[in-house]
């Protein structure tokens, strides 16, 4: 047994085995998540017509002696109006706007775009008046569906073009036609 001892004696001490390293766990695959489709955002709308409706209704009644085609949201509200002032002989285009001084009052119907010089009606609106027989009103009784006015500093009113605006056109041009005419000197 002493050869087995010193045999052993010879032989270098073993170290223990080093302790086992944990074994990573495996990670799940991250989910495939499907790339968000993105829908292109609409494109911005370049032409006036596609612009929504600016709400109300026209209506139409006489005050007087005058034809009147107003349009609002509810009677008394009105943001437009189209009056024939027969004794001026004139159609006044009226939107709910005050008017410092001359300011710029632009109509915008399928043909036609003018700027016009609008003033105060003294009541908080902005007026311009146009002969019975203006080729504007025409373009704004005709126009495809809707006109369009504007002002600075005011919101842009896209109204239709519905057959109230008609009926005062042609009350002011039926009393322009049936007035007699001036004698002359």
């Amino acid at each position: 047994m002493l050869p087995l001892l010193v045999l052993a004696a010879c032989v270098a001490p073993t170290a223990p085995p080093p302790p086992e390293l944990p074994r990573p766990t495996p990670r799940p695959a991250p989910a495939q998540v499907p790339p968000a489709v993105s829908r292109p955002a609409p494109p911005p709308r370049a032409d006036w017509r596609d612009q929504a409706q600016t709400a109300g209704t026209w209506g139409w009644r006489m005050e007087g002696d005058r034809s009147v085609a107003e349009y609002g949201v509810r009677p008394g509200a009105a943001v437009a109006r189209l009056t024939c002032d027969p004794l001026g002989q004139r159609t006044i285009l009226w939107r709910n706007w005050p008017a410092v001084g001359g300011v710029p009052l632009t109509v915008t119907t399928t043909g036609t775009r003018r700027m016009l010089t609008g003033s105060s009606d003294g009541a908080g609106g902005t007026q311009v008046s146009l002969a019975p027989n203006d080729a504007l009103l025409d373009a704004i009784a005709f126009s495809r569906g809707r006109f369009m006015l504007e002002m600075p500093g005011a919101p842009t009113l896209y109204l239709p073009a519905w057959p109230e605006l008609s009926r005062v056109i042609e009350d002011c041009r039926q009393r322009l036609e049936s007035r007699p005419a001036a004698a002359p000197n």
